[in-house]
């Protein structure tokens, strides 16, 4: 056992009352980054008690059991269906027993003490809901996704890498904060559920994760029904996580889970516009989604002369299957399953 185990080991056995931190990794298929990401926590969260625990959500490829004679602290929650990302957090949630809970996805690495950062923040604002840290892309490029603004109609039409690139600091995006060299908390409306800490009662008292998504806007609800608590979401800049980002669906490989993913994101951010401003505004939303859609398709084969003689075909390739999918999901056309197929 390495010394690493032996200290986790010591940490899950410390006690319920005096766990700081229980970390909810939830996976599919995604043992060999999650291995990663377990080994990253060992090295760098140092001085607080915690308890890891691996919710497997009824994975097709199997083996979670063979974390347990890698990682002999690690508890391990094998649910017998897939939840989806919120239901599986939330089983997490009920095997654990630190006073503050980190949902923590399994294709993440710790660059430095992360935790520790994020924690001695949150402990010292009495008025903080959910706190995040800064993510970088598996090339170390920062990941602008990691704070944002709750959508809206507007700021998801104009949701262009090149306008986001040439006004960053625009408040449309809520990125600014990963531009300022900020060494306190700074808030924001929403954090990434790909790493974000809360007190355990103010996740209780939020309702936990909203289980009517299966996938990709569970962390907008869980931000914004920590607002109406009364309370604030914040950035913590001197944390820092790789975040590779979709490993889980991208083993598959081909073009129909990109357009499930796509399809998916766009049907959820539906879901919670028609939650939070009511049906209208989610009708209204779907309608501009395939305006949208409709243009920027026009567009791509206006460029596609272009895209020939300049090489780009793989981007161009992806881009007009994306703008494809959304069209087909916002004129009724795309089948929505809980999976891709």
């Amino acid at each position: 056992m390495t010394r690493l185990e032996q200290s986790g080991n010591r940490q899950q056995e410390s006690g319920q009352e005096s766990m700081d931190v229980s970390i909810i990794c939830v996976n599919w298929n995604s043992l060999g980054v999650l291995r990663e990401c377990i080994s990253s926590i060992y090295e760098t969260t140092k001085g607080i008690a915690f308890e890891i625990i691996v919710v497997d959500n009824a994975s097709p490829e199997g083996g979670v059991d063979t974390l347990q004679a890698e990682f002999p602290a690690v508890r391990i929650i094998k649910s017998c269906k897939n939840l989806g990302f919120g239901g599986a957090n939330n089983l997490g949630f009920e095997h654990s027993s630190g006073a503050h809970v980190l949902f923590l996805n399994p294709d993440t690495k710790l660059v430095n003490p992360a935790i520790n950062l994020m924690l001695q923040q949150l402990q010292g604002m009495p008025d903080a809901g959910v706190v995040g840290c800064k993510l970088l892309n598996s090339d170390l490029s920062l990941q602008t996704s990691c704070i944002q603004q709750f959508p809206t109609i507007v700021n998801q039409l104009l949701d262009i890498d090149f306008l986001r690139r040439r006004w960053p600091k625009s408040r449309l995006w809520g990125i600014a904060p990963l531009f300022m060299d900020a060494r306190e908390p700074v808030r924001v409306e929403v954090i990434s559920g790909a790493c974000m800490m809360l007190r355990r009662e103010a996740f209780e008292r939020a309702g936990k994760f909203s289980t009517e998504y299966f996938m990709y806007a569970e962390d907008l609800d869980l931000c914004y029904k920590v607002t109406q608590l009364g309370l604030y979401n914040y950035y913590v800049g001197e944390g820092t996580v790789i975040h590779h980002g979709q490993k889980s669906s991208s083993k598959q490989g081909g073009a129909k889970p990109i357009q499930w993913a796509i399809v998916m994101r766009s049907n959820s951010v539906m879901q919670f516009c028609t939650k939070t401003r009511g049906p209208a505004y989610g009708a209204i939303y779907r309608t501009a989604m395939a305006v949208t859609a409709s243009c920027r398709l026009l567009i791509l084969a206006l460029m596609l002369p272009l895209a020939r003689l300049g090489g780009n075909k793989d981007s161009f390739r992806v881009t007009s299957i994306k703008w494809w999918a959304v069209l087909e999901w916002a004129i009724g056309r795309y089948e929505l399953t809980a999976l891709p197929e």
